[in-house]
């Protein structure tokens, strides 16, 4: 008898191929990227160039030099890492940490597990995070958005609403007064406040979200168990207390909510294999983000919510095995 080797994930099925896969989400993610570009202009291009070249150069480096395997750029993993990394930090941020970061992406949190398919963290928000602890007065200096696709550099900056509110709310304002010193809905849903390259447009990313689920390159279970349970816990504490919580829709327009929901969670690698696991895994995802939004000592938990559930995933992958094939169910 022979021996059945498997790769590491993700595994190839329905006629989707790796790089096509990889491929789609760079589609998806293009219209939320020029949004960047029109809303903070040449800084919101230099931080995406950099941070795409560098994932690239990286894992180029890193595959033929030190793992002796031929580089595999073609796959567009290393593309995805850069774009969302650049997704998630500001972008005024010097160039040397961007390179800083991809390196820690590509280097550390997936390179040093073997690869793509083999790493249990998302590298970008494994880099992302990295940047944050180490530089986070340079990560939370956020340019405000000009709609004239500006030449400079970013020069001018200010508070995200979420920061506004968190800090509001710390100081003992009631929303009422908080709500008219941040954008409008409107203004927030698409895209019309600070905040990283990725928090841009939540109705653009939204759109990318539905693009990808419609081509099947991710399925429904982790988006809406994660929306659901930020609606829920939200709307919960929102009953409770108007004025010291905020409501269920400013925490879905606002800060990396869309983007984590639709491009980070359902990361192929990073999440559970099986459809209850998803469901397990977005819905812990959603109610650890409101505790760090509520509680927490920073304004965003989508990043730290999603690395503490991916830490659980091959746990869930345990708990919730699919049947094997030929296999007959149990009769107890």
């Amino acid at each position: 008898m022979g021996l059945l080797t498997v790769s590491g994930s993700p595994h190839i099925h329905g006629g989707l191929s790796v790089k096509k896969l990889m491929w789609g989400v760079v589609i998806a993610m293009m219209p939320a990227m020029l949004a960047s570009f029109y809303y903070f202009g040449m800084g919101a291009i230099k931080v995406t160039l950099v941070a795409v070249v560098s994932a690239m150069l990286f894992e180029y480096l890193i595959t033929k030099f030190i793992l002796k395997k031929e580089p595999q750029l073609h796959d567009g993993s290393a593309a995805i890492t850069g774009l969302l990394l650049a997704f998630n930090v500001p972008s005024n941020l010097p160039i040397w940490m961007i390179v800083v970061g991809a390196l820690v992406a590509i280097g550390i949190a997936k390179m040093s597990f073997g690869g793509l398919g083999k790493n249990p963290f998302n590298p970008a928000l494994v880099g992302r995070v990295f940047l944050l602890i180490s530089f986070p007065v340079q990560m939370t200096s956020w340019p405000v958005v000009d709609k004239v696709f500006p030449l400079g550099l970013d020069a001018i900056t200010g508070p995200t609403p979420l920061g506004i509110v968190k800090e509001g709310l710390d100081n003992g304002e009631p929303m009422s007064d908080l709500m008219s010193q941040i954008p409008s809905y409107t203004q927030m849903f698409i895209g019309e406040s600070g905040g990283s390259l990725g928090e841009v447009s939540a109705l653009l990313l939204l759109l990318g979200g539905i693009f990808m689920l419609l081509r099947k390159i991710i399925t429904w279970h982790i988006p809406v168990s994660f929306l659901g349970s930020v609606i829920i816990f939200s709307g919960i504490l929102w009953l409770i207390d108007p004025n010291a919580y905020v409501n269920p829709m400013f925490h879905l327009i606002t800060g990396g909510m869309m983007m984590g929901v639709f491009f980070m969670a359902t990361d192929m690698v990073t999440s559970p294999m099986t459809p209850k696991g998803q469901l397990i895994f977005g819905t812990g995802v959603g109610i650890i983000t409101i505790i760090i939004r509520v509680w927490g000592a920073f304004p965003e938990g989508v990043s730290f919510a999603i690395l503490i559930m991916n830490a659980v995933v091959p746990h869930l992958n345990s708990l919730f095995k699919p049947k094997r094939f030929g296999k007959e169910a149990s009769n107890g």
